[in-house]
């Protein structure tokens, strides 16, 4: 995951991304212009409370536009926010629960941390939610991140240790629509953040150590009112049958490297299969009652807003059908 960010001064104290200054940056210095054409604008789109500066300082997202007003190619969040303005999207209130996984790796030898160095530790089995030094590695990182998550103003749901020893989770949401992509971009960063502080590299590769041991993933729980509703079942049912039908567009979306963790093994489903409620399929509708679906398949490193604009999209518009979202 390649997140970048810049710092200027205002005048005083913003609390709405509307009323801050739209800015610049050398985009061929990033890989998004050309050195001919290198301007790339930064538009203001969420604020959260900065951890580390605190005060009345601000951290905030922003997406990328071109100079002429179009959004730059890797700007899928563009897109994502058409879709959950239109007012049948809105009127859905469409949740997000995002699980995001990671590996805290060794900066100068990028092997996880708490690992005997070129060696292994113990099978998995103690580690998921371990306590205990010989069992949990980078417990300080992990909760310096989810306090700062708090104090900025993320909706971050809880933490715990991963399968894989070194590796952890993060929660974000239950959120409605895009704040879902921005709080989880925003987690992110301030996870790059401290562990930049510790000397520690945070790895958002879906299977950083190959062989017998859990990849990781960005696991997106979703729902509608519909889905909450009575007959909430019938109308998830549909939703998947959508979802199936455009499934390889959706994997490629998800970023690459899916199909080194998605194999079939290590809780995991093969890259191509579903099956109802079993916890190793790429989608799943929990034992705990038909509200939510949860898609298993998503990448770390993902672009979130585009993995919510194809759930939703998917969802609320059939190609076959003449729906209002047929632009989109």
């Amino acid at each position: 995951m390649d997140v970048r960010s810049k710092a200027r001064t205002l005048p005083g104290p913003v609390d709405d991304p509307s009323k801050l200054p739209k800015w610049n940056f050398d985009g061929s210095s990033t890989g998004q212009a050309t050195g001919d054409d290198s301007e790339v604008i930064l538009c203001p789109q969420a604020i959260f409370k900065d951890p580390f500066r605190r005060g009345n300082n601000i951290l905030v997202i922003c997406d990328c536009y071109a100079p002429n007003g179009e959004p730059i190619p890797s700007n899928k969040r563009y897109n994502a926010a058409r879709i959950f303005g239109h007012p049948d999207v809105k009127a859905e209130e469409p949740w997000y629960g995002i699980e995001q996984e990671y590996t805290l790796l060794q900066k100068d030898t990028n092997w996880p941390i708490g690992w005997p160095l070129g060696g292994y530790p113990g099978p998995q089995g103690p580690y998921y939610c371990a306590a205990g030094a010989e069992k949990s590695y980078g417990r300080d990182i992990v909760d310096a991140h989810y306090k700062a998550c708090l104090y900025a103003g993320i909706n971050i749901g809880g933490i715990n240790a991963e399968v894989m020893p070194g590796q952890w989770e993060f929660q974000v949401g239950p959120s409605v629509g895009i704040s879902a992509g921005d709080e989880l971009w925003a987690a992110r960063y301030i996870l790059e953040r401290i562990t930049e502080i510790a000397g520690v590299v945070v790895s958002f590769d879906p299977k950083p150590i190959p062989g017998e041991w859990n990849g990781a993933g960005a696991h997106t729980n979703y729902s509608t009112k519909s889905m909450r509703s009575e007959g909430g079942y019938e109308v998830i049912k549909k939703a998947i049958q959508k979802l199936e039908a455009r499934h390889m567009e959706h994997i490629a979306a998800y970023g690459e490297g899916n199909e080194r963790r998605l194999t079939g093994r290590h809780e995991t489903a093969d890259i191509n299969t579903f099956v109802w409620v079993r916890r190793g399929e790429p989608r799943r509708v929990g034992a705990g009652g038909p509200r939510h679906r949860e898609g298993r398949q998503g990448l770390l490193r993902g672009p979130e807003a585009g993995v919510q604009h194809g759930s939703l999209r998917r969802h609320l518009h059939d190609r076959r059908d003449h729906h209002p979202l047929q632009g989109f």
